[in-house]
């Protein structure tokens, strides 16, 4: 049998995918809320099972909070293609507000909208329905006697709740989920008709400050001019991060950027991404980043300094002219490449420790450090993927970037050492995290269809 039956069968069983689907999505597979722990075993355990139905080895795997869904099966071939480990999550969010759903958020549907055939439902697309096109791809090619590739999969219960059985997991665990390369779904396409592999992923660190000057609050008319005053203090140093070509002033903070190579520049630009679009969105008209670089490029390749959070004094309603005792901000770094959070953490510190007057002193909170994640695209099953991808859609895939930071992707490279292609079809309106979250039908059709494509090339 060819590929071509694989697509054919997709096509005649997408009601039946559909219909499985939405009785996945029915399972109220909250992490978050202990209230919802029977329902998160139930959506493993409905997993476990169709995966069984396929033929595969599967099991549910107990941890200290929501399990695991591991299986094992592929290989058909005995030709030794690639080995692929298929990550996705099958935790949802919580649902509140809930009047601000249009149904019941559990009780999913497939609705027809100005914009065409939708399925409405908690989980939709984060995380249910982009899961869903693997395992129905998974589906049609046992059904059409088509070789697949050697397959792990690995299904998360607390995605949704920071993940924080993960990675003793994956250490527990190393030598039999260890594989060729790492897919995973939790992504979105980068335009209506334009699939991307994000290769591409920031790192982040967080830092919060708090600034201390006198023992008390001071009234300003008795203490106003003679006396430090905390918020002065931490804005003028906050007001040193940047140049005035929008460059950041820590000290090494650029050892281990790289520039862009011509070819993913050029792929880039052939994306026709509109920065007057994207800035207008949301009511501004001019980058405000680095001189020099395009939105894309400030987005998706370039690091960043942000101040998320600055407070001090009375901030109450009226007015009390107090000098405070201290002042406080929270900043975060996005990385990229293979710098350094933990020397970017001490470099920013001693930067202002430097600035800080006589009878001023600095507290310092870290949260987080995760270095960037960048794929070796050299690896032939990328290209082979963005191959079939621009086979299955109107627009060429690319190789593309993602401005915020998925931890999973890091975890495999850092500890079971393979690169992740994060392949996914959600869209910018599909509401995620949101009510009424929706995954488009063409979504799930497509990408079910795109992942039997990449499958058969793997293998």
């Amino acid at each position: 049998m060819t590929l071509d039956a694989v697509l054919s069968h997709i096509d005649a069983e997408l009601p039946n995918a559909t219909d499985r689907l939405l009785r996945l999505l029915r399972i109220p597979s909250i992490s978050t809320d202990p209230a919802y722990a029977e329902a998160c075993e139930t959506a493993a355990d409905w997993l476990v099972e169709d995966l069984r139905s396929l033929g595969f080895e599967a099991e549910k795997r107990a941890t200290p909070g929501r399990p695991m869904v591991v299986g094992h099966g592929g290989g058909d071939n005995g030709t030794g293609g690639r080995h692929v480990l298929f990550y996705g999550h099958y935790d949802v969010q919580p649902v509140d507000p809930l009047n601000l759903w249009h149904r019941e958020p559990f009780d999913p549907e497939v609705q027809d909208t100005p914009d065409g055939r939708v399925i409405r439902g908690r989980g939709a697309s984060d995380d249910k329905g982009q899961l869903m096109t693997f395992v129905e791809a998974c589906r049609a090619m046992k059904a059409a006697g088509v070789p697949l590739p050697r397959i792990t999969f690995l299904f998360e219960g607390e995605e949704e709740s920071g993940s924080p059985s993960l990675v003793p997991f994956l250490e527990a665990n190393a030598e039999e989920l260890k594989a060729d390369v790492a897919l995973i779904c939790d992504t979105s396409l980068f335009a209506e008709d334009t699939p991307g592999i994000t290769t591409m992923l920031r790192g982040l660190l967080g830092e919060e400050i708090t600034i201390r000057g006198p023992e008390r609050d001071l009234h300003s008319g008795f203490y106003g001019g003679p006396a430090i005053n905390p918020i002065r203090v931490l804005s003028k140093i906050l007001a040193t991060l940047h140049d005035d070509t929008g460059r950041i002033t820590v000290p090494g903070f650029y050892d281990g950027v790289p520039e862009l190579t011509d070819e993913l520049r050029d792929q880039w630009q052939a994306l026709g991404f509109d920065d007057a679009a994207f800035l207008g969105a949301v009511g501004l008209s001019q980058a405000a980043g680095e001189e020099g670089r395009s939105v894309l490029e400030q987005i998706w390749s370039r690091p960043t300094a942000e101040i998320n959070g600055i407070w001090g004094g009375y901030t109450g309603a009226g007015f009390k002219t107090v000098l405070p005792a201290e002042a406080h901000a929270k900043v975060s770094f996005r990385l990229v490449g293979t710098q350094d959070p933990h020397a970017i953490r001490d470099s920013f510190r001693k930067m202002v420790e430097a600035q800080l007057p006589e009878d001023c002193s600095v507290e310092f909170h870290g949260h987080g450090a995760s270095q960037a994640s960048v794929m070796n695209i050299s690896d032939p099953a990328f290209e082979a993927a963005r191959e079939a991808l621009s086979d299955e859609w109107p627009n060429e895939a690319a190789y593309i970037g993602a401005g915020g930071s998925i931890p999973i992707a890091g975890y495999f490279k850092s500890i079971l050492g393979m690169d992740s292609m994060l392949i996914g079809f959600g869209r910018d309106g599909d509401q995620i995290h949101s009510p009424n979250e929706k995954y488009d039908m063409k979504s799930f059709h497509k990408g079910t269809r795109s992942w039997a494509r990449i499958l058969d090339r793997l293998a």
